[in-house]
């Protein structure tokens, strides 16, 4: 590292030292720490503001490790009448109704630059902005991953046969398949697939998404005007469905999301990074939620000379919600057809 490197991260260091009430010979020595919380809260803001698909979802900071979710959004119905002389008014609880578990569990969201790359950096004034922006795109990238595609929680993660991190920590679409099955379509008639093409039961894509908002959505759900399709790439992009190659039809938000100005099945079509293929979820964006225990983020960092490398050890207690599963819909195995490929 050079003397130009060193300088700038020695001012990084002091910064994070500065922020966190710590004294700068502790940090430089690559002593562990807890990140004060209104740091950890201008963190997660960052991770969250550096994609586009966090933005629409929620990140909600809790202060106990284990508890009930919030239940966040309007969820439950309130209109009603009593007849006074024989009874009191009752109030209706505004939000999820359903008890539902969530449980922060440590992630690691370890990282290194190396001192070449630190070089290159040197010379830009926005030295510790870049260094902080590069960690907090790869935990919003990272975290949606996880959320679409997690299934398990290993003591071990293996990057290797898990390069979706199925198995760093339990996401929402797991979670709805374990938790509320009844929502979840996966084939049709034993077929191990559900099929979609002019001479099978669901005809477009359309017609599935509507059918699917009927048959699987709590009735009081269905006419909510914020239901959107979360849809895999493959979908978006099939030639059933040309969102992606008509620029008209699409918004491509900077980042990891397209949103389109059609409609399928009646709702706002989004494609988000990393939905599995052939996989539509239905539901309200608020739906979906990112929980992170408040005052459990712990850092260290470490200028590992050995490797040529800074290495900074962050791990935050996370888990993946969903609100309320009588929003939801799940639609796995979709396979688009045509007569030519039966």
């Amino acid at each position: 590292m050079r003397q130009e490197t060193r300088k700038q991260f020695n001012q990084y260091l002091a910064g994070v030292a500065t922020d966190n009430q710590l004294e700068f010979d502790g940090v430089a020595r690559g002593e562990k720490f807890t990140v004060e919380p209104t740091v950890q809260q201008k963190l997660e803001k960052r991770v969250q503001e550096s994609s586009d698909f966090l933005k629409m979802i929620n990140l909600v900071p809790v202060t106990e490790q284990q508890g009930e979710t919030l239940g966040l959004g309007l969820v439950s119905t309130i209109a009603g009448t009593t007849d006074t002389n024989s009874q009191d008014r009752e109030t209706q609880d505004i939000h999820n109704l359903n008890k539902i578990a969530y449980h922060c569990q440590q992630i690691n969201y370890d990282t290194h630059l190396r001192y070449a790359t630190l070089d290159m950096w040197a010379k830009f004034p926005d030295f510790a902005k870049k260094v902080g922006e590069l960690k907090a795109e790869r935990i919003a990238l990272d975290r949606i991953m996880i959320g679409f595609n997690g299934t398990s929680r290993a003591a071990t993660s293996n990057r290797s046969s898990n390069p979706l991190l199925q198995d760093v920590a339990v996401g929402w679409l797991h979670k709805i398949e374990t938790s509320a099955s009844q929502r979840v379509m996966s084939e049709i008639k034993g077929a191990g697939k559900i099929e979609v093409g002019k001479e099978k039961d669901y005809k477009t894509l359309d017609a599935l998404v509507f059918s699917a908002v009927s048959d699987l959505i709590a009735p009081q759900y269905q006419d909510d005007t914020k239901l959107v399709a979360i849809m895999s790439r493959d979908l978006l992009a099939d030639k059933y469905f040309p969102l992606v190659n008509d620029p008209k039809a699409t918004e491509q938000l900077a980042g990891d999301t397209i949103i389109s100005q059609k409609r399928v099945g009646g709702l706002r079509a989004i494609q988000a990074p990393f939905m599995p293929k052939g996989t539509i979820l239905i539901t309200r964006l608020d739906n979906l939620s990112i929980y992170y225990q408040e005052g459990a983020m712990r850092r260290t960092l470490v200028d590992n000379a050995k490797r040529d490398r800074y290495e900074d050890y962050t791990s935050s207690n996370d888990d993946f919600v969903v609100e309320n599963y009588e929003m939801v819909a799940l639609l796995k195995n979709i396979k688009m057809v045509d007569a030519g490929d039966e």
